[in-house]
């Protein structure tokens, strides 16, 4: 048994958001109470104690749309890359790669991203993995990396006509494997979507191929219209727009997670809504890419589930928080816009969107859930209290100053040190891996 105390406790439970100097008792893998320091240590005097240094303790973060595979990109130079908009970024760079990832190459792309994350204080990500240079196991080699980590992991791969159609069905086949897998896995630590790239590189056989052989239990986790190409595509080759064709191949639904949605009109925002999909909002990559800014607060207010991802730019969930806070005021010209709605998406929306795959209840500290716990070290010189917490993470903290993260129950990381690896000697395995990749891209 875990208590975790001596800090502001936020427990993103209504009913009971704050306890100034509050305490967390975890049972094995749940959460088996919340109280004040005090009463906790005198009703559990045994329990392990995790000090939390006066800091605070939330629930842990989700990421609702990660790209391991991208985790070896930092710094590198591509010979010839110089891109012309937002194709040539996807060729030039994100393709070249994927296309010379080896097995090992994702392994340690794994335990990099994972590591980050926790660090971060993220115990859940949804990724999207791509690795064309070899496809089959892809999905199982990143799945055994977050066993061995500890962290919760639902995972997908990239299926595409890009590089022809026996790839394609091979991406289709690792999709269908793992899904079965995770699906078959009782740990509530694993899960799996049917990933596909974007509609623009898939025929309407690669998508019915993927209909016939996907269980019923999973939708799908795609990119729709991230570049004003992907809608131009469409609309040339099938004279319908994006969400039109994803809803005539039946991929919408409550299970089916579509990311970015920049260039969709209002009867596509209306079928999202009536189909009860989600969206994820990728801010910094969408104004890295210069792709464009979507209407997520048109879509916010349409009633569609929308949350946040980082789109492998950054581990850090907090940076995706403040990106999207100034980025849809500057969009609309609106100061007051996305005071409340981009924190909603964050610390509410990711939870019920991930609790769409795992069982356990996320994204709270209460009894009987997820035993999902982090701590911030962060005491401010102004109050702090329930109503300025989301204004704290906003202008106060990053991600970096997580310096506790549980999931599940298990400790990961207590006082800025890792315990579920050994984080030097992997992440020297990690520079070694990296190295081989940019040679095998630039020779």
């Amino acid at each position: 048994m875990l208590l975790v105390g001596n800090g502001k406790l936020f427990t993103r439970d209504a009913k009971n958001p704050y306890i100034s100097d509050g305490a967390v008792v975890i049972s094995g893998k749940k959460i088996k109470e919340v109280g004040t320091l005090a009463d906790m240590k005198a009703k559990y005097p045994k329990a392990e104690f995790v000090d939390a240094h006066g800091g605070v303790i939330m629930p842990a973060f989700i990421n609702m749309h990660e790209h391991i595979y991208s985790e070896m990109a930092r710094g590198l130079s591509i010979k010839g890359y110089n891109p012309n908009g937002f194709l040539d970024i996807l060729d030039g760079q994100w393709w070249t790669i994927d296309r010379h990832l080896t097995l090992e190459n994702d392994k340690y792309s794994a335990y990099s991203a994972y590591i980050n994350l926790i660090k971060n204080g993220v115990t859940t990500s949804f990724d999207h993995h791509a690795s064309f240079g070899h496809i089959p196991d892809s999905l199982f080699t990143l799945g055994e990396v977050a066993k061995e980590l500890g962290v919760r992991t639902c995972l997908c791969y990239e299926i595409s006509d890009r590089d022809g159609k026996k790839k394609a069905k091979e991406s289709v086949d690792e999709n269908i494997a793992w899904a079965k897998y995770a699906l078959e896995d009782d740990s509530d630590m694993l899960a799996g979507m049917i990933g596909m790239h974007a509609q623009f590189t898939i025929s309407d056989e690669t998508f019915e191929y993927a209909a016939a052989n996907k269980p019923e239990e999973v939708g799908y986790h795609i990119h729709v219209a991230e570049g004003i190409e992907d809608l131009h595509d469409c609309l040339k080759k099938y004279n319908k727009r994006i969400v039109d064709r994803l809803y005539d191949q039946n991929i919408l639904g409550p299970k089916t997670l579509l990311g970015h949605c920049i260039y969709i009109n209002e009867h596509e925002m209306q079928l999202i809504k009536d189909t009860d999909t989600m969206i994820v909002h990728n801010p910094e990559s969408n104004m890295g890419n210069a792709c464009g800014c979507p209407p997520t607060m048109a879509q916010f207010h349409h009633g569609i589930l929308v949350g946040l991802g980082t789109d492998g730019y950054t581990h850090d969930m907090t940076e995706s928080f403040k990106v999207a806070n100034v980025l849809h005021k500057h969009n609309l010209c609106d100061a007051n816009a996305a005071w409340g709605e981009v924190p909603t998406m964050l610390f509410e929306n990711n939870a019920k969107m991930a609790n769409r795959y795992f069982k356990s209840k996320l994204g709270v500290l209460k009894k009987g859930a997820a035993a999902d716990v982090i701590v911030m070290n962060y005491n401010p010189q102004t109050e702090l209290n329930e109503t300025n917490l989301n204004g704290h993470i906003l202008f106060g903290m990053q991600g970096h100053d997580c310096r506790t993260t549980i999931c599940n129950g298990k400790v990961l990381m207590k006082d800025w040190e890792l315990l579920c690896c050994d984080e030097e000697k992997i992440m020297a395995e990690v520079r070694q891996s990296s190295a081989k990749l940019w040679k095998s891209i630039n020779g």
